[in-house]
C-alpha cells in the first residue's frame, strides 16, 4: 500500500479555532517493525523508534504483536522465551517510555507457569507506569496454522486505557475478525481500537486486513489502528482508519513509522451523523 496521509481544516475555521481542534487530538505513531530472532535486537528497534516517535510529537507509539521476539522462534519452544510482567523486557520498555515521555504499546510472550505462554500486549504510560495488559483470547487456529498448540488463550478480560482524554481498546491480530470483541470495547467507551498484529501473507490477506479494520471502525464509530509486522512472512500494511472508514495513513511492507492524528472533533462529527452506538439493541457486556 502506498503511504498516504490526510490533513483537514474544517470549512470556515479560523487559525484560533484550528488550534483548539489540534488541542483535542491524540498523535499516535505506528511503528511497523520486524521483530528479531534476538530479544536485544528487537528491544533496540523499540527504543530507536520510540525516540523517533517522540521527535515526531507522538503521544503514543504502538508496536506489533510479538514485538519482543519473532514468533517464528517462539513457535518451537515458547516457554523458554517467555518473560514475566516484571521481567527485563517490560522493565526496559517502561524505562524507554519514561525517558521519551510517550505511551508505548507492544507485544510480548508472557510466562504463565503452565508451559504455554500468553500472547500478551502491554501498555506502558509516559511516566513508565503500567496502564494495563491484554492477553490474546482468540488464537489464530486457521489458514492451516494452530497458534493454540504453543500459546495459551487469555481469560477474556478486555483492556481499555486513556491517553489525553481519548480511550483506546486492544485487540490482537486475528481477533479483528470477530466484531463482537470490538463492540465490547466500544460499549466500554473506546474511541479507538489498537490492533497489534503479525498478519501472515496469503491469498487475499492484504485485502481482508484492510476491509476488517475499516468495518470495525465504521460499525463502532471509532478509529481503528492496525500495526503489523514488517516483511518476511508478514504483509506489513499498517494502517489508520477513521470512524467513517476513511484510510488516513498506510504503510508498505518494510520497517516504517507512520504518524496518525486522531481528532476528537472528527470522532464526534461522525458519531453525530451516524449514532449507531445509541441505536443498537440488545446487550453487550464489556
Amino acid at each position: 500500500m502506498e503511504r498516504r496521509s490526510v490533513s483537514e481544516r474544517a470549512p470556515g475555521t479560523t487559525p484560533f479555532e484550528e488550534s483548539e481542534l489540534a488541542a483535542s487530538e491524540v498523535v499516535v505513531a505506528i511503528a511497523q517493525t520486524l521483530p528479531s530472532r534476538d530479544k536485544a535486537s528487537s528491544l533496540n528497534a523499540i527504543q530507536r523508534l520510540t525516540q523517533r516517535a517522540a521527535l515526531e510529537g507522538a503521544d503514543m507509539v504502538t508496536f506489533p504483536e510479538a514485538a519482543m521476539i519473532s514468533p517464528d522462534v517462539v513457535s518451537g519452544a515458547p516457554a523458554s522465551y517467555a518473560e514475566s510482567l516484571d521481567g527485563p523486557f517490560v522493565r526496559a520498555v517502561a524505562e524507554c517510555a519514561a525517558m521519551h515521555r510517550v505511551v508505548v504499546v507492544a507485544g510480548m510472550f508472557e510466562r504463565t507457569g503452565g508451559g504455554r505462554p500468553y500472547n500478551t500486549i502491554i501498555a506502558i504510560g509516559s511516566a513508565g507506569e503500567h496502564l494495563g495488559t491484554y492477553r490474546k483470547t482468540y488464537l489464530y487456529d486457521g489458514f492451516g496454522y494452530q497458534e493454540s498448540a504453543t500459546v495459551q488463550p487469555g481469560p477474556g478480560d478486555r483492556l481499555t486505557f486513556d491517553v489525553n482524554g481519548m480511550r483506546f481498546g486492544l485487540l490482537t491480530c486475528y481477533e479483528v475478525r470477530f466484531p463482537e470483541l470490538a463492540l465490547e470495547l466500544v460499549v466500554a467507551g473506546a474511541d479507538a481500537l489498537l490492533v497489534p498484529a503479525a498478519w501472515v501473507r496469503g491469498r487475499l490477506k492484504e485485502m481482508q486486513w484492510e476491509v476488517l479494520l475499516r468495518a470495525r471502525a465504521i460499525e463502532g464509530g471509532v478509529y481503528a489502528i492496525g500495526c503489523g509486522q514488517a516483511g518476511g512472512p508478514y504483509i506489513g500494511a499498517s494502517i489508520c482508519v477513521d470512524p467513517a472508514g476513511v484510510v488516513r495513513c498506510g504503510a508498505g511492507e518494510g520497517e516504517e513509522l507512520l504518524v496518525a492524528r486522531l481528532s476528537r472533533a472528527r470522532l464526534e462529527a461522525v458519531r453525530e451523523r451516524f449514532p449507531a452506538a445509541l441505536q443498537r439493541r440488545g446487550r453487550l457486556t464489556p
